[in-house]
């Protein structure tokens, strides 16, 4: 079954609700309530004839036969009801509230949803329908809902570079709305796997963290529909902060995209009664050096998280590679006590969040040693001459498939350079640890390609291409400028 014309029947319902003042993501979340107890109606029939803990009384069918004011009232009370159960079903209705005030308008989303048959839908299908939505949602700059949305392509690349294996587990630490684990899943549903192994895989395979109630309850929704969990069993994601303590035990795998902004925070209420943010220090004694900046913590707790076997896949900002002071101690520390082995440098352009700078990190955790863990750290520029767009030119996984074959994942020791003295416009090369170590601050923010459009100006990209850079910088530049005056 085509997926599109589900997502634009689904969707086209919000341009009615926008002007009544419900946002992208307002409409998402209503959906997905929606849809959930509609799936749960389903299930509690034949032949499936469930048991799927919804209290009487406030199950699909008190939705379906209710109308006007009666409606809305009773919609209200159900989302309070539910968000006090226990499992998936409490923490898909956790803080939940009703943004739709039209009752008219309720009762044609209710009956827009009651006339698809979800559970006969093959999970890639609903799967496939709730992330195109997810997407539309994340597009939505204004919302501030892309800072949870990583690029899909990228989260492919770095799940066939890690290669997954069954009856392994997966974890991410600020998890947003599940993209790792639906890639990861994904590559594993390619294995012939026996009924154990698709147990394993459904119920203990993947485990995360999201501390905004809003964002782990369309990841909840996003991993139930791709046929991961079970809508009676335990919530696969953690509401707490991943970052407040070690990890109670740790994992195969670890893939994620920790969130952008340099500096952990939180409000409080002064004696005088008004709302002050005070910078969020870790204090943590499995942490190698304690800063207030959120993403070397994360580094620190990902790095916690593996077993000694572990492997991990990580998105960073470019300050992670330079920083002095903590940021020093980490990457020293991941040389030495990590097999730090690869680097993607990414281009500006592919996330929601405007200006980013980023890079994957690959690094392999190891038995304590007092032997350097790392030999040598291979780069791949993806940055240097790159021009990418979220609209006239996205990322796509086609752009990326020289890294994944240039990682090498069946033999990382085999891995050939493509940049030589020769050929100094190859983008793939190793530097040894020792030649890092030597650098400033044990710096990784290395380049070597030529920037062409310093010098080159027939290179420049089309000009919509470059039109729409220069936007996307003029927002990041502005984005930083409200942020002081915020402060």
């Amino acid at each position: 079954m085509r997926t599109a014309p589900i997502v634009q029947k689904v969707w086209s319902f919000c341009t009615t609700l926008r002007d009544d003042g419900v946002g992208y993501g307002d409409y998402l979340e209503q959906l997905t309530y929606l849809i959930f107890l509609k799936m749960a109606d389903e299930y509690a029939r034949p032949p499936y004839s469930r048991n799927v803990g919804i209290p009487p009384g406030w199950d699909w069918t008190s939705l379906t036969t209710r109308r006007g004011a009666d409606l809305e009232a009773h919609y209200v009370l159900l989302l309070r009801k539910l968000g006090e159960q226990r499992g998936m079903l409490g923490q898909i209705f956790t803080k939940a509230q009703n943004k739709i005030t039209d009752p008219a308008k309720l009762f044609r989303l209710i009956d827009m949803v009651d006339g698809t048959q979800w559970v006969m839908l093959g999970s890639d299908v609903k799967g496939d329908i709730y992330e195109g939505l997810l997407e539309r949602n994340a597009e939505d700059t204004k919302s501030g809902a892309g800072q949870y949305f990583t690029p899909r392509a990228l989260i492919r690349a770095m799940v066939e570079c890690l290669r997954p294996q069954p009856g392994k587990t997966i974890a991410d630490p600020a998890c947003g709305t599940g993209g790792f684990f639906l890639a990861a899943h994904d590559f594993l549903t390619g294995f012939p796997l026996d009924r154990e192994e698709k147990a394993f895989l459904k119920h203990a395979t993947f485990h995360g963290n999201e501390i905004v109630a809003g964002t782990r309850r369309l990841c909840l929704m996003n991993m139930f529909l791709h046929g991961i969990g079970e809508m009676t069993g335990e919530t696969l994601v953690s509401p707490t902060d991943a970052l407040i303590s070690p990890p109670s035990r740790t994992f195969d795998y670890v893939l994620a995209n920790p969130p952008f902004g340099k500096k952990s925070s939180m409000s409080f209420t002064n004696a005088e009664g008004e709302q002050e943010t005070e910078e969020l220090t870790y204090n943590r004694q499995d942490f190698w050096a304690t800063t207030s900046n959120k993403q070397l913590n994360f580094v620190q707790h990902i790095r916690t998280m593996l077993k000694t076997t572990g492997r991990a896949a990580v998105v960073v900002p470019d300050n992670v590679l330079f920083e002095g002071g903590a940021g020093e101690v980490i990457r020293r520390k991941l040389l030495q006590n990590t097999d730090l082995h690869t680097i993607l440098r990414l281009p500006t352009g592919i996330f929601y969040a405007q200006g980013v700078k980023a890079n994957v990190i690959f690094f392999d955790n190891r038995a304590a040693s007092p032997d350097p863990q790392t030999l040598q750290v291979w780069y791949y520029d993806y940055r240097t001459n790159v021009h990418h767009t979220l609209k006239q030119k996205p990322l796509t996984y086609g752009h990326l498939e020289d890294f994944v074959a240039c990682y090498h994942s069946e033999n990382r020791h085999e891995r050939q350079a493509t940049w030589t003295p020769e050929t100094p416009d190859g983008r793939w090369r190793a530097y040894s640890r020792e030649e890092l170590e030597q650098r400033d601050k044990a710096s990784l923010d290395v380049f070597w390609l030529r920037d062409a459009s310093m010098t080159d100006l027939e290179n420049l990209p089309e000009p919509d291409v470059l039109a729409e850079e220069i936007m996307e910088n003029l927002r990041a530049a502005l984005g930083s400028f409200e942020s002081v005056i915020d402060v």
